[in-house]
């Protein structure tokens, strides 16, 4: 057992200063609950960069740069095939 708090009239819990530093919780973290085996976990929910989301909805895959020019070109010839009349 890392640390012991008590639950207030409130139904509040203090987390002790030891948890709030191995954690690196910090004013405004999230964290989650849950309920195993008659037990609570209590766990930080993770924050994610930028890097870490685009990796998991696109992969490993390497995209050209393109400068917007490009992008709205691409655009246009996309919206050109799909609503061109055979």
């Amino acid at each position: 057992m890392i640390a012991r708090s008590k639950v207030s009239a409130e139904g509040q819990i203090t987390i002790p200063a030891d948890v709030i530093k191995k954690l690196g919780i910090v004013p405004g973290s999230s964290l989650d609950w849950d309920v195993k085996d008659g037990e609570i976990v209590l766990r930080l929910t993770k924050r994610y960069t930028s890097k870490e989301i685009h990796e998991a909805v696109f992969g490993s895959r390497k995209f050209k740069r393109q400068t917007v020019g490009q992008m709205d070109e691409g655009i246009r010839e996309y919206i050109r095939k799909k609503h061109a009349r055979d």
